[in-house]
């Protein structure tokens, strides 16, 4: 049979999960008792969320009926039908269609780019009510980088009946997909209407894959996870020969000889089946209980000696933060998770670090906060792991007078500025896709923000991009907000690492009694830095517990104390017991508290609570 391996591609909430719960139904790949709505997506956290989190495959049996068959009028059949159909020839053309459910999200960009080096084509989505938004586009561009053929599909028409505007949207999308208005799909993936066009589109359109089965075996890894009999699950495309079960093959990038117990499609649950050939989409149990020993982007091989596949790229964090349990004695659950977790998860990174106040945890790099959101909700889920989660960062690359070259990722790794040639922070290309009559108020946003404006390109009559070159810290936390709300949640943004650029960058330092607490340090530009502090000191004010002393709450630069908030002491009546007398009685007792304070205050140190710094992250969340 000839094999179509092909993902949809588009924005957030554009209706990917629907789309492809309409195709499961009309290839009978689900039996309508088992059918729920978001099938593909496996976590409660997505269909809580609405939201697609992991790429999903899944492999369907297409089945068109003879031309000389007039008893065969109906297109979609069963397996087992067509397992039977197969004796008496029944069918001319019929087709393996691996599908692989993509996420939207800006954050997730990695998973739909290693889902695109597995097929040959893309169902680029759009929503009628919402239009083309920022990473609609950006799925695009990934798509063309691959060359793949893509099939434009604007979704939703069952809501919408402005047939103007979606004429409009039509010639948008095709001047996007190089093709034709005429030839964009229409369809409500609710409903289904249409969607039967899609599959006859993509059987039509979509190349098939390249057959090597002569040739030794190798294959791509695109997704992986672990099982606790299987060990690692790798999920693969075949580019060439054939693997089965109790076969020897070789991981190219780790060396590890993997004796394969069992292969296997997905339909979507994992199905096992004789063996994977050149072409098909399927899984291999591993046998490994290391999960380092399968990456993502690797190449599986017959022989140490084969050439592996190219393409793939490592995943760059962005985003930092430290990950420490609630309770010191699960640090050996969260560090048993962690690698569970990244081996379904290819671009989290984790490294071990101890702070003095928190114990024993991991720094973990992202590529959002979203992905950093969705990693802790994972946790907590999946392995009943309450974690802390310190102020989220971004990395910064120190230059040192004598040539060498540094990364840094929290304030504790702060050089001695009199060593230092210049400290360069990470900037990302920013694009804003934003309807006209928003333009003003995105532009006054983005006045508030360091970026520095590039150019505005016109997409319709309705919408702009606007680009910008931006420091990635700026819209680290609460730009998304922001800009939806003041364009009435019409805007939407994509960003792109660009490279790390140089700024007056200083440690900003927090001193509690005089002491120095590096937890509450963080990294700021110069002219930022008493904004910052201020609003730091403020909240440790509100937190920290009063003490028999004044406690002095400093922000500072250097020796430099630039911001300062004081806890006063608590009192206590001394004077309580006296009746009658001299008001001179009174007044010496209030001197002697007054010199015991000030003693307290030169000599008294003070020791922070964990609930201090738990309160402190959180408000900072």
């Amino acid at each position: 049979m000839e094999i179509r391996n092909f993902v949809i591609i588009a924005h957030i909430d554009h209706g990917k999960s629907t789309l492809a719960d309409r195709i499961l139904e009309l290839t009978s790949t689900v039996e309508k008792r088992k059918m729920r709505e978001q099938f593909l997506d496996q976590m409660d956290l997505e269909r809580e969320r609405g939201i697609t989190i992991k790429m999903q495959p899944v492999r369907m049996i297409y089945h068109s009926p003879s031309t000389n068959n007039e008893s065969s009028t109906n297109k979609w059949i069963t397996n087992s039908e067509f397992a039977d159909s197969k004796k008496d020839s029944l069918f001319d053309d019929n087709y393996i269609l691996n599908l692989i459910d993509t996420p939207g999200h800006v954050d997730f960009t990695y998973e739909v780019s290693r889902a695109l080096a597995a097929v040959e084509g893309a169902i680029l989505l759009v929503d009628a009510t919402q239009g083309i938004q920022a990473q609609t586009i950006a799925n695009l561009h990934l798509a063309k980088k691959e060359n793949l053929k893509i099939i434009g599909v604007i979704n939703k028409i069952d809501v919408i009946n402005d047939s103007e505007k979606l004429e409009g949207l039509k010639q948008e999308i095709a001047k996007l997909t190089g093709q034709k208005p005429e030839e964009i799909l229409m369809v409500s993936a609710k409903t289904g209407q249409n969607v039967e066009k899609i599959l006859e589109k993509v059987i039509k359109e979509f190349p098939a894959p390249k057959i090597y089965n002569g040739k030794p075996f190798r294959a791509l890894v695109f997704d992986s996870h672990f099982d606790a009999y299987k060990g690692v699950i790798a999920y693969i495309k075949v580019i060439e020969g054939e693997i089965s079960g109790q076969k020897t093959i070789i991981a190219l990038a780790t060396k590890a000889k993997i004796q394969v117990l069992e292969t296997g499609i997905f339909k979507p649950e994992l199905t096992p089946i004789e063996k994977l050939s050149s072409g098909e989409i399927g899984y291999i149990a591993t046998g490994l209980k290391n999960p380092s020993l399968i990456k993502v982007g690797d190449t599986l091989a017959a022989d140490i000696e084969a050439r592996p596949m190219i393409g793939y790229r490592e995943p760059k964090p962005l985003v930092w933060a430290s990950f420490y349990p609630e309770s010191a004695d699960d640090f050996d659950l969260l560090k048993t998770a962690l690698p569970k977790l990244k081996l379904n998860d290819a671009s989290l990174h984790f490294e071990p670090e101890t702070q003095e106040a928190l114990g024993r945890g991991f720094r973990l790099g992202f590529l959002g906060m979203l992905h950093l959101d969705i990693t802790v909700e994972r946790l907590k889920r999946e392995h009943n792991l309450p974690i802390v989660v310190t102020t989220p960062t971004v990395s910064y690359r120190i230059i040192y007078k004598k040539g060498t070259i540094e990364e840094i990722f929290t304030p504790a790794d702060w050089p001695d500025p009199s060593h230092v040639e210049t400290i360069e922070e990470p900037w990302v290309h920013l694009e804003i896709l934003v309807p006209t009559r928003f333009l003003g108020n995105v532009m006054k946003l983005m006045n508030n923000y360091r970026g520095s404006y590039q150019k505005t390109e016109y997409l319709g009559l309705d919408h702009q991009i606007i680009d910008f070159d931006i420091p990635l810290s700026d819209i680290l936390i609460d730009f998304h907000d922001r800009l939806k709300s003041i364009s009435e949640g019409y805007a939407s943004m994509n960003y792109q690492f660009i490279g790390f650029k140089p700024y007056d960058l200083v440690k900003l330092q927090i001193l509690v009694a005089g002491e120095p607490v590096e937890a509450f340090s963080k990294i700021v530009p110069r002219d930022m830095a008493y904004r910052e502090g201020n609003a730091i000191v403020k909240k440790l004010k509100d937190i920290v517990p009063r003490q028999n002393f004044a406690v002095a709450l400093q922000a500072a630069i250097g020796g430099k104390v630039i911001a300062r908030e004081t806890i006063p002491a608590m009192r206590k009546d001394v004077t309580g017991y006296l009746y009658g007398g001299d008001i001179t009685r009174k007044m010496k007792l209030l001197e002697k508290q007054k010199k015991g304070k000030k003693k307290r205050a030169a000599f008294g140190r003070i020791e922070l609570d964990s609930d201090v710094y738990l309160k402190m992250f959180r408000s900072g969340e």
